[in-house]
């Protein structure tokens, strides 16, 4: 079948606590320059609180000042090569072919995205970077030498409801703010809400989950499948109707995760279908 006669689905998600446990800088970043996790999270937010800065910013200001002061390298290459220590949820790696093939068995093209407060840089260099058409996540700017020397982008829990935007109407670039703004008609938009499923890890995804279920397309809150009690705390979640669905993150074959999203699939696809046959047809 034809890339034109597929239906298109974003399957759009967070990364540290829902592909990942934990933090991406939890892994290499910081074990690097010294310190604890815990010590590293609240220098960054003790920087935010006394100076009243965005808390992406300031972790963001303090990966710098860290690596200056221990002389790590805050070259691209450094970052990508920190990447390659992140473990991931069980099922992860395999997740993303079957989902694919499983797609195509009903007609649709799945196009998978990140959208994350984490570091693209990282990001970039997981085994997993080339399975998404796009990653939306914080990055910093590199002087003349390739050395981060300020944020690129810095993607807070609010501000990342402009990037469900931009994959709706198929803009990939961050610098762009002209089309994501411009009027287009619905049934010109390459994804539509409606065909989006947004996986996240709880209170820091709620806008674009919220924002996607609003609008039509189906959010999913995941947790980590070794924490006793978690499913009943995010529960609330669906009881306040602010996702769609609860369950652990765990993307191995058979897993209720994989189950779920196959059958989010379905209905998309079906609902294509009677979309199609509502159409007048033409003699």
């Amino acid at each position: 079948m034809s890339d034109e006669k597929l239906t298109t689905v974003a399957l759009i998600y967070d990364f540290d606590g829902t592909l990942v446990p934990g933090n991406m800088q939890e892994y290499d970043f910081i074990p690097a320059v010294g310190k604890s996790n815990r010590e590293f999270w609240n220098d960054a937010n003790v920087l935010a609180e006394t100076q009243d800065a965005d808390p992406v910013l300031a972790y963001m200001a303090r990966m710098i000042q860290e690596a200056q002061s221990t002389g790590l390298s805050l070259r691209r290459e450094a970052f990508q090569e920190s990447g390659r220590n992140v473990r991931y949820y069980p099922g992860v790696e395999a997740w993303f072919a079957r989902i694919n093939a499983y797609g195509l068995e009903k007609g649709v093209k799945v196009l998978h995205y990140i959208n994350s407060s984490g570091l693209k840089e990282i990001i970039e260099g997981t085994s997993i970077a080339h399975e998404f058409k796009n990653i939306y996540a914080c990055s910093f700017l590199y002087n003349v030498d390739g050395v981060a020397y300020w944020p690129a982008c810095a993607v807070n829990y609010t501000n990342k409801t402009q990037f469900i935007f931009k994959i709706n109407k198929g803009v990939e670039s961050v610098y762009d703010t002209r089309k994501v703004n411009e009027y287009m008609e619905e049934n010109r938009r390459p994804v539509p809400f409606k065909r989006m499923i947004y996986v996240g890890d709880g209170m820091t995804d709620i806008p674009c989950m919220r924002l996607v279920k609003n609008y039509g397309g189906h959010s999913i809150a995941v947790y980590n499948p070794e924490s006793q009690g978690k499913r009943k705390e995010m529960n609330t979640l669906i009881r306040d109707n602010r996702v769609n669905h609860v369950c652990p993150a765990d993307y191995s074959e058979g897993s209720e995760m994989d189950i779920l999203v196959k059958t989010i699939i379905d209905k998309i696809a079906v609902d294509s279908k009677l979309e199609q046959l509502e159409k007048p047809v033409i003699k």
